[in-house]
């Protein structure tokens, strides 16, 4: 369960004083809430590259966001989690936003991996006038165009839910990446107006609902204890939407920042008697380790020729051992911008979609994320030897990644 620009202080269970999300509230009480957990990037596109193929989005060869009209796409030498799954056995489907490629028929969700697709292309703004009419696809067709928005959070549950019972003796994999709350806001009518945190909040509490319909469906069909739920979102809150974006909490900044704010996200693991009931999480994880994770529970080698950056976090999801702590590489629009190793964090470019500058310019910037999560407090000039060894990290990076190249340089079709 993928949502669209939801930010860390968006939910109750994770600290949102107006917005009711019950059933997450409950899947967050009887599994494991991470406190740590991130977003391979703070942009729509590039997210969702790293969910679905493990790896950095700075891997994929195209910019971070694509729109109508771009020519690059998901490259058919991905090796998606759908692909993976779909050779293990699974019955596999996507109800939602895709945004991986539109322009040639090789980046949609049926040539990558998906048994079924329904959703829109790209995101739910990119409408006239100044994009071409948006299309709601299923399979490889467009079935309508400039589809009723309001609607599209309960047509993806629905159509989830029968997929559910059409594949309860097999197994399954659904992405559910929703539309919302990314702007323009659409609540269905049995939400709108219903939250005190306004237009917003009414689109939260029906994400909430949609959620609590799918593990209600698994416990009907006796499937909760057989079936790992994740809950998390692909970037930080469009905050520059003011009451119309969401809130990071206590992070800075939001979506498009390689702050807090714009990557560190909430993240829900459920799968009754195997996740552990009320557990917190609080080591860095990411849905680059879904990835990983995912295809490891299913039975499936990952690939060896390639980068795959996610690690296999089975045994820290079921509670049985803990992580080591591994270099986790934030990402600006096109390039670098921080790493973080354990409790610390070091900014050698800075991004914010507010256009302030918080530290004067100042570069590098270290934070120690455990003492000071909201990143107040540079302590670069106390620990030089600290960015040195972030530096090194960082240099031994860029030379690996630039030595792989990408499927675009090998292949640019």
């Amino acid at each position: 369960l993928f949502s669209d620009d939801m930010g860390y202080g968006d939910l109750g269970v994770f600290g949102h004083p107006t917005i009711q999300t019950p059933n997450l509230d409950r899947m967050a009480a009887e599994g494991m809430k991470f406190t740590n957990f991130y977003s391979g990037s703070p942009a729509c596109t590039a997210s969702r590259y790293a969910l679905m193929t493990g790896r950095y989005p700075l891997r994929s060869g195209f910019g971070w966001v694509l729109v109508p009209s771009s020519p690059r796409g998901i490259h058919p030498e991905e090796y998606t989690l759908a692909e993976g799954l779909k050779e293990a056995g699974y019955q596999t489907a996507i109800y939602g936003k895709w945004h991986l490629g539109t322009t040639r028929k090789d980046y949609l969700p049926l040539q990558n991996g998906f048994d079924e697709y329904l959703g829109l292309p790209y995101s739910n703004d990119m409408i006239p006038p100044r994009w071409p009419d948006i299309p709601l696809i299923e399979g490889n067709d467009t079935i309508e165009l400039n589809p009723d928005q309001n609607l599209l959070t309960r047509k993806y549950t629905e159509r989830a839910i029968q997929f559910i019972r059409k594949n309860k003796e097999n197994p399954f994999f659904i992405y559910l990446p929703y539309a919302m709350p990314h702007v323009p806001l659409h609540p269905g009518p049995e939400f709108h107006g219903q939250s005190r945190r306004g237009l917003y909040g009414d689109v939260v509490e029906e994400i909430d609902w949609s959620a609590g319909m799918i593990m209600g469906t698994l416990r009907q069909e006796k499937l909760d204890k057989n079936t790992l739920v994740f809950f998390t979102s692909d970037n930080g809150p469009w905050i520059i939407k003011h009451t119309k974006g969401g809130s990071s909490g206590l992070m800075r900044d939001g979506k498009g920042s390689t702050w807090e704010g714009g990557m560190h996200e909430p993240g829900i693991a459920w799968w009754p008697e195997t996740v552990p009931a009320g557990q917190i999480c609080m080591d860095v994880s990411s849905t680059l380790d879904l990835y990983t994770t995912l295809l490891s529970i299913a039975g499936v080698e990952i690939p060896h020729d390639r980068p795959v950056d996610g690690r296999d976090i089975t045994t820290h999801i079921l509670g049985t051992g803990a992580l080591n702590p591994t270099p986790y590489f934030f990402y600006g629009p096109r390039e670098l911008h921080a790493v973080r190793l354990g409790s610390w964090k070091l900014h050698i470019r800075t991004s914010s979609q507010t256009k302030v500058d918080y530290f004067n310019g100042k570069l590098p910037l270290l934070f120690k994320l455990d003492e000071d999560p909201s990143e107040k407090y540079d302590l670069s000039d106390q620990h030089g030897e600290k960015v040195a060894e972030l530096l090194e990290v960082i240099e031994k990076h860029k030379a690996e990644r630039e030595a792989s190249g990408t499927f675009w340089d090998k292949n640019p079709l």
